[in-house]
């Protein structure tokens, strides 16, 4: 018997009325994954689209497609533990779906390979987290999930988006993604429509220039989405409880850097300290929680969830040069050591490590739909945050 769908999963993941540029993906996509089911060899269809383009929405739609149709062998794989909870949720709501065949891809590949399985179609979200390189820790052997998922199945449906890579062993880039599919046939279906936020397109490039060390600007206000400048992260833990209890989904959020004092790792500047989130096995997502408001959320949690407001801590590996009047990333002060580890076959350059903290930053300050409240642990970094926000130059 099916379950009900939790409320907060069913908003985000499927959208009764789909916009018509969904619609047209979705047409699209069915016709590429019709033809590739009768292919000799496997086919990959590749929907990119930055943070908030509606991805996981049109994959959602095509998962209860062919997922809870007999005529066809199917899994859904994504390897962000969070996400694998909430699909997980989702999977046990939806009439003859088999829950069973939502899993992390490691253990998909392993299943498979030890069983000589086959399937028609492999649903991937979140492909940019599948492992370029093999993770004996982390029980993958195997030398990319992708060439991997390839192998095991007709059809790959695959979710990318290149600006949301921060770490090494799970690196991908175009030239990489198009040499792993290699002689395989594919298609790349495009989602550049923003949907999550209802920030304007000036707003929402006044976050990518932000995070992509561009002179700062004055936020625009050309639209109803709400944006403030804190001098106290306390002032602004305040406001953000003020929003989660009128709105709900409302949450602290910090990229790393805060370093980790008597065996704590909070995230502490003036009056604030809380905890830093750490991942829990409990099935609860983390951003639907009521407790994770006395924590601070990171890219581990959050990352392919949507919150209504985000308090953003902008973290000591980001500072302020007044010559270039340019945000700064500082990959010394960063502290999630994952991001810099080594591998024998990409040498990855600063430019390239400060690209992986960057975008981490830009992944969560795209999390809010209605707002985001913004301060830096960096005094002069804050300082002309403040000044921009309050004089508008």
């Amino acid at each position: 018997m099916t379950k009900p769908m939790n409320k907060v999963l069913k908003a985000q993941f499927f959208v009764d009325d789909l916009s018509d540029d969904q619609k047209n993906v979705i047409t699209n996509i069915n016709c590429y994954i019709k033809q590739g089911l009768t292919g000799k060899t496997s086919s990959v269809a590749i929907i990119e689209g930055a943070a908030g383009t509606g991805k996981s929405v049109v994959l959602m739609e095509l998962v209860r497609q062919y997922m809870t149709d007999k005529r066809y062998k199917t899994s859904l794989v994504v390897n962000h533990p969070e996400l694998y909870k909430a699909y997980r949720e989702m999977g046990s709501a939806i009439p003859n779906m088999n829950v069973s065949t939502i899993r992390r891809p490691t253990s998909l590949i392993n299943y498979a390979q030890k069983n000589h399985e086959k399937y028609d179609i492999i649903f991937v979200d979140e492909a940019h987290l599948l492992y370029s390189k093999s993770e004996p820790y982390a029980h993958y052997r195997g030398q990319n999930q992708l060439t991997d998922l390839m192998n095991l199945a007709k059809v790959v449906v695959v979710v990318y988006d290149f600006d949301q890579v921060f770490q090494s062993k799970m690196y991908w880039d175009k030239k990489l993604l198009f040499k792993t599919i290699g002689n395989h046939p594919y298609k790349q279906f495009d989602m550049n429509f923003q949907y999550r936020m209802v920030a304007s397109d000036e707003q929402v490039k006044w976050m990518n220039d932000l995070t992509e060390e561009k002179p700062i600007k004055p936020f625009p206000d050309n639209s109803d989405f709400e944006f403030k400048v804190f001098d106290k992260a306390g002032e602004m833990f305040e406001k953000i409880k003020e929003r989660n209890k009128e709105y709900g989904m409302s949450r602290m959020v910090a990229t790393s850097g805060f370093p980790r004092i008597d065996g704590r790792h909070n995230v502490e500047m003036d009056t604030f300290n809380l905890p830093w989130d750490e991942w829990d096995p409990q099935r609860t997502p983390w951003a639907k929680r009521e407790g994770s408001i006395t924590q601070v959320g990171t890219i581990y949690t959050l990352q392919g969830f949507d919150l209504n407001y985000v308090g953003m801590v902008i973290g000591p590996s980001f500072g302020y040069d007044k010559e270039t009047d340019t945000m700064t990333v500082i990959p010394e002060k960063y502290s999630h050591k994952e991001v810099f580890k080594k591998r024998k076959d990409i040498k990855f350059s600063r430019e390239e490590y400060k690209a992986f903290i960057a975008n981490v930053l830009n992944v969560l300050i795209k999390r809010g739909k209605y707002g985001l409240y913004l301060t830096a642990y960096d005094d002069a970094l804050r300082a002309r945050l403040l000044e921009l926000n309050n004089t508008g130059k």
